[in-house]
C-alpha cells in the first residue's frame, strides 16, 4: 500500500539517540519531552519518508520536521556537503505565517548553534529566508548570489520562482519541500496551483523530492495524502506515511443557549441575552477568542462588547479588538503582536485567525453561531489552550432554534471525532494554461512528456489527453476568433512532431510574471438608480448571486437589482418591499454535506423518540448525550413535536424530503425541505427553478438555506404538478438542465472573468499597466458571448466546472437525486396550506428579511409561530371531534 498510516512511535530515549548529540541537548533542556506528533514523525524524517502530519494547534508540529530538517543538514555540514544552495522549501498560505516562521525557526537554529558550542561541536550556519511578493528586488537579488538552505515562501512566489532563469538554478538542489496548512490550501485553486508547481520542481531537481505535509483536523486523511505526494507514471500514488494525532489534545466543547424561550423572545432579550452570555464567558476567562461568521458581525459585536465594558469600568476598553481581512495589514499585525504578549481580554474576528498565526495564549474560544463544520469548529476551538496537555475549550452560543439543531450536532460530531470531508478540485483548466506557459518558458517539451508530469499531479490525475490538447490549442492562439479580441498566442505548438515551447519575441515572460497566480481581484460594485441617481457599493460577491428581479437592501433602502454593466449595478428603488437576498449571504460560511447529514439524522431520531417515550425521558437523553443544559434540550423538543404535530408525524430528515406549499395569497412558495447543506441546495433550486419557469413561463424566484430551499411564483391560475416537476430533474440530467440555467447569470459572467483572468485571456496587468476591474469585466463579458459559440471551449469549459463542482456541489446533488431514483431517500409532498410548517420559518426569514432589520425578523419570525399556534389549535379541536386522524 503506497498510504499507510504510522504505527507503535519510538520511546523518547530512541529518538533522542537518532538525533545529532548538540540537537538532542538543546531540545532534552527547552522541552524535555516530545509531544506524539513529534514521536511519530521525527524519525520518519529522519529516514526520508514522505510524511503528513496531521495535529491540533500548539501539538509541536512543525518543530518536529525542522528539528529534523536541521538534523540532517547539520549531518550534511559535517560530511562537508553542506553548499550555498536552497535544500528546503517551505511553503505556507499566509504571508504573515511566513515571517512569522522565519522568526520561530530562529530560535531554535540559534540555541542549538549556543549547545554546540558548548559541547565543543563546531557546525555550520544554518541560513533561512523569505521570498514572497512583498520581498523588494534588492534582496531577490541577494538570494540569486548567497541562496539561503531553507527558503520561506507562498505558492504564487514559488511558481514564479520556477520561471525565473537565474533564481530556478538555485532550486535545483532542492531536497524537501514543506507544504504548511495543507487543509487550507488542498481545497481551493491555490492548493491546484500549488500541486503542479511541486511537480515542475521535482522535475528540475531531476530526483525524488521528500514532500511533507502539516495539517490541523483534516478527512479523508489518505486523500490529503496522495494530493500532497501526487502519482506515479505507473498510476500509483507514491509512498506517503501519515502522522494521525488529530486528536491528541483533549477538546471541551459545549453549547450555550442564551435564552430560555427562543420563539417569544423579541430581537432586544435575545440580543441581550447574547451578549450577557458572552460577556459572562469573557470574565471568566483570561484571553477570549471570539468567532463570528461575517467581517460585519465581528464588527457590532466589538462595538457592543466595548460599549458594554466601558459602562461596567470592568475592563478597559482597549483591550477589546478586531481582527478580519478587511483591515489593514498593519493594525492586524498590531492585534497579533498584543495577542501575543497577553495584553488583549477578547479578539473577535470572522475567519482571519483560523490559520495557524503563532497568537499566544488564548484560554476560550466562543463560536457565535454555528461553523457549519465539525473540521472549523476544531480548527476554532484548537485556538485556545495552546500547549498540548491544556485543554482546547469552546463554546457555542446560538441565535435561533435552527443554530441549536445545527450547533447541538456539530458539538457531538466534534466530540466523537466525526469530521466532514475535504473537498479537493480536480482539472482546473485555467490553473493547468498558467502552469502551461511558465513551463513553455522554462524549455522546449514534448507534449506527451508534459502531459505525464501533469497528471502526476493529484488534482490532474484523471486529466483527459483531450482537455489537455484544447488547453495548448489555446494557448498556441487556434481560435483565430480571438485575435480581434487581443487574445494572441502565448505559446508555440507543433502537434505533427508533437512539442510546444515559448513563443519568441512575445512579452509572454512578463505577462506569465505580472498576471501568475489564482486569487481573482475582486471589485467594488457601484450602483446607480434606474435614473442615474448614485447610491453606494456592493461586494462582488453579492452582485454574482443576484438575477433581474432580486431585491436587496443597501443604505437602510430597499432596492429591485435590473442588471450588471462591468462593475456598475442598477437598481431600482421599491420602498416597503422586504429583500429577497440578505445582504451577508455571499459571506455566509455554507453548512458542510457530510454535517447537513447529520443533522438531518438527529432530527429523525429525536422525532421517533418523541413519537415513542415520554417528555422527560427524551430531554434527559438530549442533556445526557448532547451535554445540553436542560432549556436547550427543551427548545429542541418543542420545535421538532410542533413540527410533528403540523405534519401529521412527517419529519424531514436525512430518509426523507418534504415539500410543502404555503400560499400567502399574492404568491405561492413551494419549500423544500431538504438537508444537504447550501452548496446542494444551490444546485437542486437552480436546477428545479429553470424547469419550473419552463412549465408555467413566468419568473421564479429562489430563496436557498442549508436545510432547503423556496422557490416563490406569483398565484397561478393553473394547476401545477409538483411530482412532474420533481420528475423533470434527475442524476443524469442536472448537469445540462444547470448549464442552461446558469447561461445569462451574473455568477458565470463574474466567474467567467475570474478564469480568464487565471488562464491569460484577459491580462490584469501588462506593460507597467494595471487594468481596472471594471475594464476587466467589460472585457471578459465580450469575450464571453464568443467563446458561447466555440465548441468545448476549454476556459468556458472550465467556468462551469468550477460554478457546478466548486461553488455548487453537484457530485453530492446527483448523489441526492440518485438516492431518489433508488428509493434510498423518499420524497412526500404536503397539501397546501395559508400557514407554514415551523421549520419552514428559517427559510421563508432567509427570503423575506434582512439582517439589518433584525427587529422586523424577530417579529415575523413571531407572527409565523403564533399562525403555527392557531393551526395547531384547530388540529387539536379537529382531533377531539374525530375529524382527524394521526398516524
Amino acid at each position: 500500500m503506497s498510504i499507510t498510516i504510522a504505527r507503535n512511535p519510538r520511546s523518547h530515549s530512541r529518538v533522542y539517540r537518532m538525533l545529532k548529540p548538540y540537537v538532542a541537548e538543546w531540545f532534552k533542556r527547552k522541552y524535555g519531552r516530545f509531544t506524539p506528533p513529534q514521536l511519530a514523525a521525527i524519525p520518519l524524517i529522519l529516514m526520508d519518508k514522505n510524511v503528513l502530519i496531521s495535529s491540533p494547534t500548539g501539538t509541536g508540529k512543525t518543530l518536529a520536521v525542522f528539528l529534523a530538517i536541521l538534523n540532517k543538514l547539520y549531518e550534511m555540514g559535517e560530511r562537508g556537503e553542506l553548499e550555498d544552495k536552497i535544500y528546503v522549501i517551505y511553503v505556507s498560505p499566509l504571508r504573515a505565517l511566513n515571517n512569522d516562521m522565519r522568526r520561530n525557526l530562529l530560535e531554535p537554529i540559534n540555541g542549538i548553534v549556543s549547545v554546540a558550542e558548548e559541547m565543543g561541536y563546531e557546525i555550520p550556519e544554518i541560513n533561512i529566508a523569505v521570498r514572497t511578493s512583498d520581498t523588494p528586488p534588492s534582496i531577490k537579488q541577494r538570494m540569486v548570489k548567497h541562496p539561503p538552505h531553507i527558503l520561506i515562501t507562498t505558492p504564487e512566489s514559488l511558481a514564479i520562482a520556477l520561471s525565473a532563469p537565474k533564481f530556478k538554478l538555485k532550486l535545483s538542489a532542492c531536497k524537501w519541500i514543506i507544504v504548511d496548512e495543507i487543509h487550507e490550501l488542498c481545497n481551493s485553486k491555490r492548493g491546484v496551483h500549488l500541486s503542479l508547481s511541486i511537480e515542475r520542481l521535482e522535475h528540475l531537481v531531476g530526483k525524488p523530492l521528500i514532500r511533507i505535509g502539516l495539517s490541523a483536523t483534516i478527512s479523508p486523511l489518505e486523500e490529503v495524502a496522495k494530493y500532497l505526494v501526487g502519482f506515479q507514471d505507473d498510476g500509483s500514488p507514491r509512498e506517503c506515511i501519515i502522522v494521525d494525532t488529530r486528536f491528541a489534545k483533549p477538546f471541551d466543547i459545549r453549547v450555550k443557549c442564551p435564552i430560555v424561550d427562543m420563539v417569544h423572545s423579541t430581537a432586544e432579550e435575545i440580543n441581550e441575552a447574547i451578549y450577557s452570555s458572552l460577556v459572562k464567558l469573557i470574565k471568566k476567562h483570561r484571553t477570549t477568542l471570539v468567532f463570528t461568521n461575517t467581517r460585519s458581525a465581528t464588527e457590532r459585536v466589538v462595538y457592543k462588547l466595548r460599549k458594554i465594558f466601558e459602562k461596567e469600568n470592568i475592563v478597559d476598553a482597549d483591550k477589546i479588538e478586531a481582527h478580519h481581512s478587511s483591515l489593514s495589514r498593519g493594525i492586524r499585525l498590531d492585534v497579533e503582536e498584543k495577542l501575543k504578549k497577553g495584553e488583549l481580554k477578547c479578539v473577535t474576528c470572522s475567519t482571519s485567525l483560523e490559520l495557524g498565526i503563532d497568537i499566544g495564549y488564548i484560554d476560550l474560544v466562543v463560536l457565535l453561531s454555528s461553523p457549519k463544520s465539525v473540521s472549523r469548529l476544531l480548527q476554532r476551538v484548537g485556538r485556545s489552550g495552546h500547549r498540548l496537555r491544556r485543554v482546547s475549550k469552546g463554546r457555542m452560543i446560538v441565535v435561533d432554534r435552527d443554530d441549536l439543531v445545527e450547533c447541538t450536532v456539530l458539538a457531538k460530531a466534534a466530540r466523537e471525532r466525526i469530521i466532514d470531508n475535504v473537498r479537493i478540485p480536480r482539472n482546473s483548466l485555467d490553473v493547468l494554461a498558467q502552469h502551461l506557459v511558465g513551463m513553455a518558458l522554462e524549455q522546449k517539451w514534448e507534449i506527451n512528456e508534459a502531459y505525464k508530469l501533469v497528471k502526476r499531479s493529484y488534482c490532474y490525475h484523471d486529466l483527459s489527453f483531450e482537455d489537455f490538447m484544447s488547453v495548448l490549442r489555446y494557448l498556441a492562439g487556434k481560435y483565430g476568433e480571438l485575435e480581434p479580441h487581443k487574445v494572441y498566442a502565448k505559446i508555440w505548438l507543433d502537434e505533427n512532431e508533437g512539442v510546444f515551447g515559448r513563443r519568441r519575441g512575445s512579452k509572454v515572460r512578463m505577462i506569465y510574471y505580472m498576471n501568475s497566480g489564482t486569487i481573482p481581484d475582486e471589485a467594488k460594485i457601484r450602483v446607480y438608480t434606474t435614473d442615474g441617481k448614485y447610491i453606494g457599493v456592493l461586494e462582488e460577491q453579492f452582485l454574482q448571486i443576484l438575477v433581474a428581479g432580486d431585491i436587496f437592501v443597501l443604505g437602510g433602502r430597499t432596492y429591485e437589482f435590473k442588471r450588471a454593466i462591468g462593475s456598475i449595478a442598477i437598481a431600482k428603488p421599491c420602498e416597503g418591499q422586504r429583500p429577497t437576498v440578505p445582504s451577508w449571504f455571499s459571506e455566509m460560511l455554507p453548512l458542510s454535506f457530510d454535517s447537513a447529514l447529520l443533522v438531518g439524522e438527529f432530527r429523525r431520531i429525536v422525532a421517533e423518540k418523541i413519537l415513542s417515550e415520554e417528555k422527560d425521558a427524551v430531554i434527559k437523553w438530549l442533556v445526557r448525550e448532547y451535554l445540553l443544559e436542560k432549556h436547550a434540550a427543551e427548545n429542541i423538543y418543542e420545535y421538532i413535536r410542533e413540527q410533528l404535530i403540523f405534519t401529521n408525524n412527517i419529519i424531514p430528515s436525512d430518509k426523507l424530503i418534504v415539500v410543502e406549499v404555503y400560499d400567502e395569497g399574492r404568491r405561492v412558495n413551494i419549500i423544500f425541505h431538504s438537508l444537504f447543506g447550501r452548496r446542494v441546495n444551490d444546485a437542486l433550486s437552480r436546477a428545479y427553478a429553470y424547469i419550473l419557469t419552463k412549465m408555467i413561463k413566468m419568473n421564479v424566484r429562489v430563496t436557498v438555506t442549508d436545510n432547503g430551499f423556496m422557490l416563490t411564483i406569483p398565484r397561478p391560475s393553473l394547476k401545477l404538478d409538483l411530482w412532474e416537476l420533481l420528475s423533470s430533474v434527475n442524476s443524469n440530467n442536472i448537469g445540462e438542465i444547470l448549464r442552461s440555467a446558469l447561461r445569462r447569470t451574473e455568477l458565470l459572467k463574474r466567474r467567467f472573468r475570474h478564469c480568464a483572468a487565471r488562464s491569460f485571456m484577459i491580462l490584469r496587468r501588462y506593460m507597467g499597466r494595471e487594468k481596472s476591474v471594471h475594464r476587466l469585466q467589460l472585457n471578459a463579458q465580450n469575450l464571453l458571448k464568443i467563446v458561447e459559440n466555440l465548441k468545448d471551449f476549454p476556459i468556458l469549459k472550465e467556468t462551469y466546472r468550477e460554478i457546478l463542482e466548486d461553488y455548487m456541489d453537484i457530485k453530492n446533488a446527483r448523489k441526492v437525486l440518485k438516492w431518489m431514483e433508488e428509493g434510498k431517500l423518499n420524497v412526500t409532498i404536503l397539501p397546501p396550506s395559508t400557514v407554514p410548517s415551523p421549520f419552514s420559518h428559517g427559510i421563508i426569514l432567509q427570503g423575506y428579511s434582512d439582517i439589518v432589520l433584525m427587529e422586523d425578523k424577530r417579529v415575523l419570525l413571531m407572527r409565523l409561530h403564533e399562525m403555527v399556534k392557531e393551526y395547531l389549535k384547530s388540529i387539536a379541536l379537529r382531533k377531539e371531534s374525530g375529524e382527524v386522524q394521526l398516524a
